[in-house]
């Protein structure tokens, strides 16, 4: 993903770079035809005589000696002179002087000192007509100032192509060494973002190990509680039950029987549900009891929780160790997240074989997923550990070959699917 969008970032910014250099070229042409412009303006000021504004054969001829010299030289192909009212003072075309166009009387009033303009010609209007047979040209027009002061228009048109060649020999110059530099930046990059993938993946490794040793921590205070709790309040409970039924049955009154009785069965009450507590923090021991006793066990406490459970093993023998450890440490995971989270009344638990493969179905009547169905790194809510728990077991159970999924059920609520390869 970090090459993919890498690479997209240079795609982006060499597509950006060439956009900005053609346009700063693009600038750049046409400030160097403002310039030429400019500086012939210039030059034709200086030599305009007196006679020149009244129509003066001489001082036109003057003027036409200069723009032939001095500035009818390609890409100039034409040049005009206008006076304030718009007449053609002066064109390299003869035919062209003394006739008058709004549009120079326009264009002279917007220019304001100084200003040089440039626009592509349109060889449509009446003032360009004679300047068709050029091809497309670029028009570029400023002010100047006659013999009497008077302010004047300046004109030339330009070869459009000059003008795209100057675009051209820029983007010639300087897109080479944009992509060197692109090119440079990328090889800067590999190795920038081989470091990176291999810094997430050594975080992603380390978060995985803690996981699995806050997991194993876990499941040792499991075992730890577990036997505390059986070792002590279970058997002394389950001594003062039969000792309670003893005394009950050589009381000497009914009413002191009644109550011993009474008070041995709460006791014996107790010592289930102390026992079943037991199945949910540690499981039993699988080998020796099988898989369906032990699933029997750790749902046998849920209806006093007010959760009805039903139970479907098809193999209560089990499926082989490995398996059955699994299989029963997911179901611990999805029935936990259904008594924190799915706000559930009912919740059924089937364990099949298919063939090659060992299924677990936790599924409940819940409010269903709030998160991305089948991803089990988004439980119904995240909170308690059942995050961690469910991606610990993910995990594990991908490494043995199967899969675990977390999926909205038919009907609504939600569905834990864990599939396993029979040995």
């Amino acid at each position: 993903m970090f090459a993919i969008l890498g690479a997209l970032g240079l795609v982006a910014v060499g597509v950006a770079g060439f956009l900005v250099i053609r346009a700063v070229a693009t600038r750049q042409a046409l400030d160097d035809a403002k310039q030429l412009t400019s500086i012939s303006a210039r030059l034709v000021q200086r030599r305009i005589p007196p006679g020149f504004l009244s129509g003066d054969a001489a001082a036109t001829g003057l003027v036409d000696r200069v723009v032939r010299d001095a500035v009818l030289i390609d890409p100039v192909v034409r040049v005009k002179v206008w006076g304030s009212d718009g007449t053609i003072l002066y064109s390299d075309d003869v035919a062209q002087i003394g006739e008058q166009f709004a549009s120079g009387r326009a264009e002279l009033a917007a220019l304001a000192p100084g200003e040089v303009e440039a626009e592509v010609s349109d060889l449509t209007a009446p003032e360009n007509v004679d300047e068709r047979g050029f091809g497309e040209l670029l028009e570029v027009y400023t002010s100047m100032d006659g013999p009497d002061g008077t302010r004047l228009l300046f004109e030339t048109y330009q070869r459009r192509a000059s003008v795209d060649e100057a675009q051209q020999q820029i983007l010639r110059a300087f897109v080479p060494v944009f992509i060197v530099a692109l090119v440079a930046f990328a090889l800067l990059m590999i190795p920038l973002a081989w470091w990176l993938t291999r810094r997430l993946q050594r975080g992603a490794r380390e978060r995985e190990r803690l996981l699995r040793r806050a997991m194993e921590a876990s499941e040792q205070e499991r075992r730890r509680i577990a036997g505390d709790l059986h070792d002590g309040p279970v058997q002394e409970l389950a001594g003062l039950s039969m000792r309670l039924a003893a005394e009950a049955e050589g009381a000497p009154e009914p009413g002191q029987q009644q109550a011993l009785r009474e008070t041995a069965t709460a006791v014996r009450g107790s010592v289930r549900t102390l026992r079943s507590a037991i199945v949910g923090i540690y499981p039993p021991n699988l080998a020796s009891m099988g898989l369906g006793p032990s699933l029997s066990d750790l749902t046998a406490r849920l209806p006093h929780e007010g959760l009805q459970v039903a139970l479907e093993v098809d193999d209560p023998a089990g499926y082989g160790l490995d398996v059955d450890e699994l299989l029963y440490r997911a179901c611990r995971e999805g029935l936990r997240n259904v008594e924190r989270h799915a706000n559930a009344s009912s919740v059924s638990v089937r364990v099949r074989r298919t063939g090659s493969l060992a299924g677990l179905d936790v599924t409940d009547d819940g409010r269903g997923m709030t998160g991305p169905a089948a991803d089990p790194t988004e439980p119904e809510a995240d909170d308690g550990g059942s995050h961690f728990g469910l991606r610990i077991i993910r995990d594990l159970v991908a490494d043995a070959g199967g899969a675990l999924t977390l999926g909205p059920a038919p009907g609504g609520g939600t569905v834990l699917h864990v599939e396993l390869p029979v040995p």
